[in-house]
């Protein structure tokens, strides 16, 4: 009897039970299909990085002695769909069972779901054994409750699990959040560490890639290709973070810098999102780097708060509110994505800071995704639809779960409020204050009005005026609001009128 199991491009865990011993009779299939390139617009990097880690994968399962069947993206045999070709596998190895892990992404969720029903042999879904919590652990934490914080649901969880807890089980330190500890501009030592990933040549796997006319942008940079293969090159960056980083995380994880641009960030989600990680040992060995002195309290806080809190709370919230939560939209923004989101040709210099590196690396830190790039898309009133594909396709790391509800929830707001306390929107000073950003830029950033003026201040300040009556009941925008209610009349239309002129012609920015 033959038993098939389906493995998804982001379940690269070897670890699974499913491989503790190999079985003649089990065969292991993953595939390269034009349904999962083609759903949104990809960047050539992050195709790159799932076929070359998946095809790792495969080598490995069989090197260990199990049965596997690697559909290629050019393979004759390959009908690019998940179903079409589990329908020619299951008869072309007369397969008698089904199983699938539970698919991290509604769309996949559903369309296996639905596959298997009617199927005429047994299927069964078996989780994926990676994540901390039940996809309804969230739903069921919050139950009754208008507002979703995720700062209860992260004490729920340190308690639980017992992180960063003293014996009587209170936090370390006396504080269960040192947030506040973690906002330092980078003034340009300590020295960003050396980029501990991996390098490979993907070049001839690209030509496949293309040959096969996957469509992509962004840079492949397959020649000099860093993300890691498999769970070796994974741990090794771990553990050349938690050396050369992590003591400097807190301090500068919201900072940004032309110099620098990974400063003390892991770059490690890629890798934990296709599973080649698991949570709870990234959590137990940064907890071990405080209890042996190796970094202070506030640093490994905030790293842990990332995966314990926030990276289990918006996977709750994505199956809590599926599939309607794509369509979000609570302000109503219809505008297109200007022209340079695909190429950073803008003289925003942020922006283009931001965009540029995203364009060539596939990757920005949670700063430049949301205080820079989202921030501009809200204050700008971009499609929040259109912003969420751009973000899915564009970062490595970005899968369905965990982008969705960072995009529209925390970046967009356009859940309403259920995620995040606030629309996160801020004038040029924040992103003054946080990098180097502003320096040489076309536009001036202490200036409101004016050619020259950063278009940052005067759309906060129409952003505000335009939805007025929807934010002010929010606490933590009451002073920018009496701020635009004291504003001289005189004054205020003239940075309305720069905040028309700014939006008539996003492209010529």
């Amino acid at each position: 009897m033959t038993m098939l199991r389906l493995l998804l491009g982001d379940q690269l865990d070897p670890g699974h039970s499913w491989f503790a011993a190999s079985d003649p009779d089990v065969l292991y299939v993953l595939m390269e299909v034009r349904q999962e390139t083609d759903y949104v617009l990809h960047h050539a990097q992050k195709i790159l990085a799932l076929f070359a880690a998946m095809r790792d994968f495969a080598r490995r399962l069989e090197a260990t002695g199990h049965r596997v069947r690697y559909l290629a993206i050019d393979d004759a045999a390959n009908r690019q769909s998940i179903t079409a070709n589990l329908d020619q596998l299951i008869r072309e190895y007369r397969v008698r069972t089904f199983e699938y892990q539970a698919p991290d992404e509604w769309r996949l969720d559903r369309q296996l779901a639905e596959y298997a029903q009617h199927l005429r042999i047994p299927a069964r879904k078996v989780d994926s054994e990676h994540f901390l919590t039940r996809r309804d652990d969230v739903a069921t934490f919050f139950a009754g409750r208008r507002r979703w914080k995720m700062e209860s649901f992260y004490r729920h969880m340190r308690a639980k699990h017992r992180v960063l807890l003293d014996m009587q089980g209170r936090p370390v330190g006396g504080r269960w959040n040192f947030d506040a500890d973690n906002r330092r501009r980078w003034p340009g030592a300590p020295s960003e560490p050396a980029d501990a990933r991996p390098s490979h040549d993907h070049r001839a796997l690209w030509r496949r890639i293309v040959a096969a006319g996957v469509q992509s942008f962004g840079a492949p940079e397959a020649g000099a290709f860093r993300w890691p293969l498999n769970r070796d090159e994974a741990l090794r960056q771990l553990d050349a973070f938690l050396r050369d980083g992590l003591a400097d995380f807190g301090d500068y994880q919201d900072a940004m810098s032309t110099q620098a641009p990974r400063l003390f960030h892991s770059l490690i989600s890629f890798a934990l999102n296709v599973k080649m990680l698991s949570p709870g040992e990234v959590i137990e060995r940064a907890e071990a780097c405080w209890r042996e002195g190796r970094a202070p309290l506030a640093a490994v806080e905030g790293f842990i708060r990332q995966i314990l809190g926030w990276r289990e709370y918006v996977r709750g919230v994505y199956w809590a509110r599926m599939p309607v939560y794509a369509e979000a939209n609570f302000f109503g923004h219809r505008r297109d994505l200007p022209a340079w989101f695909w190429t950073g040709a803008t003289g925003m210099n942020c922006l283009h800071q931001a965009i540029t590196q995203s364009l060539e690396h596939a990757h920005a830190h949670h700063i430049q995704r949301l205080m820079v790039i989202g921030n501009f898309a809200l204050l700008a009133g971009l499609d929040p639809g259109q912003v969420h594909r751009w973000y899915l396709g564009i970062y490595v790391d970005a899968f369905e779960w965990v982008e969705l509800p960072n995009t529209l929830g925390m970046s967009q707001f356009a859940d309403g409020g259920l995620l995040a306390t606030k629309p996160y929107v801020s004038s040029a000073n924040y992103i003054h204050r946080m990098s180097d950003y502003c320096a040489g830029c076309r536009y001036r950033h202490d200036q409101r009005t004016g050619e020259r003026a950063c278009p940052f201040n005067a759309l906060y300040w129409d952003f505000l005026a335009r939805h007025h009556r929807a934010l002010a009941s929010h606490p933590r925008l009451g002073m920018a609001l009496r701020q635009l209610e004291r504003m001289p009349p005189a004054q205020r239309a003239e940075v309305l009128r720069r905040a028309e002129v700014v939006l008539g012609d996003l492209d010529a920015l």
